[in-house]
């Protein structure tokens, strides 16, 4: 399970340190592809393939299983993790999710989420601010 909120800075050449708590849990080989809310995904090659495979049984008749398969796959970069626990973040992905030197590490279970450091700022406020309201409505569908 990956969880846990880590600030860390972009070196001079783009490189990341992952967190110390996360690597066990992502691997030496991970997969980083855009995500939604202008962040990155980052998942471990195996839960990864999973991803995949739930894309791959969808229809791809529907114009929307079409559109997110290529956005999620499209934008999608195996990345092999350093021996200094670093990983270098492509330059399109750091422009997608308008990446600045300072970036934010967030495990959500399956995967690891990297921002821009004032962008999760911003959005943590958010859905905090939002958080009793959320937890309502997912008790009313019964997930919680």
């Amino acid at each position: 399970m990956l969880i846990g909120e880590y600030e860390h800075t972009l070196d001079e050449k783009n490189r990341v340190s992952l967190p110390r708590p996360l690597r066990t849990g992502l691997g030496k080989r991970i997969v980083m592809t855009r995500g939604l809310d202008n962040c990155l995904f980052v998942y471990p090659k195996k839960s990864f393939e999973k991803v995949v495979a739930k894309l791959d049984d969808m229809s791809f008749a529907q114009a929307d299983k079409r559109g997110f398969s290529r956005f999620i796959l499209s934008g999608a970069a195996e990345i092999e993790v350093d021996g200094a626990g670093r990983v270098l973040i492509p330059e399109h992905q750091r422009e997608f999710a308008k990446l600045s030197k300072n970036v934010v590490f967030a495990g959500v279970s399956d995967r690891v989420e990297v921002w821009d450091a004032e962008a999760w700022k911003q959005y943590k406020a958010a859905i905090e601010s939002k958080a009793d309201s959320m937890a309502e409505t997912l008790g009313q569908i019964g997930a919680l």
